[in-house]
Parts: structure tokens; C-alpha cells; sequence
């Protein structure tokens, strides 16, 4: 198979291989093999959670306690952040 790229991009695709010490060939090869794994774990993922648990139903107040967590663990944060800059 032949593919044409752009200058700048084969480019980066031979450096990325030779600092890897790999071919062209393997180094896209490689890249095919993690995008595989990368589709078969979301997958499996996405599957186990599904698989969890009881199904929730997320009304207004699911979201608004999640909103409430949320700008707690912010402030929080934020706190953290200003107590260490303040040392």
C-alpha cells in the first residue's frame, strides 16, 4: 500500500520511527496495533459500565447534587491552590 503525506508529516512519522528504532512500516503498524487496543478497551470499558450496576435515572436533582459536589471539589481546589502559593 502506498500512502502520500504531507512533507511535514512524514517527516514527524520518521523521526517518531527512528526514535523508536523502527521502520516506517512498523511504526505505522504499531500505531494500528494501540488504535485497535485503544477501540477494544473503550469497548470493554463502556461494557463493564453497563454491566455495573442498577440503571439510574438522573432527574434534576441528580444533577444538581452532582453540580453542588462539583463546585465544592472546585472551591476546594481553589483553596489548596492559594494555601500553597501563599507558602
Amino acid at each position: 500500500m502506498t500512502i502520500t503525506l504531507n512533507p511535514e508529516i512524514e517527516a514527524r512519522f520518521r523521526a517518531h520511527a527512528a526514535a523508536a528504532g523502527l521502520s516506517i512500516d512498523a511504526y505505522v503498524e504499531r500505531l494500528i496495533d494501540a488504535d485497535q487496543s485503544a477501540i477494544d478497551e473503550l469497548e470493554s470499558l463502556a461494557l463493564e459500565g453497563l454491566d455495573s450496576g442498577e440503571p439510574l435515572q438522573p432527574g434534576p436533582d441528580y444533577w444538581e447534587r452532582k453540580h453542588r459536589r462539583l463546585d465544592e471539589s472546585l472551591r476546594m481546589i481553589d483553596a489548596n491552590s492559594r494555601q500553597a502559593e501563599s507558602r
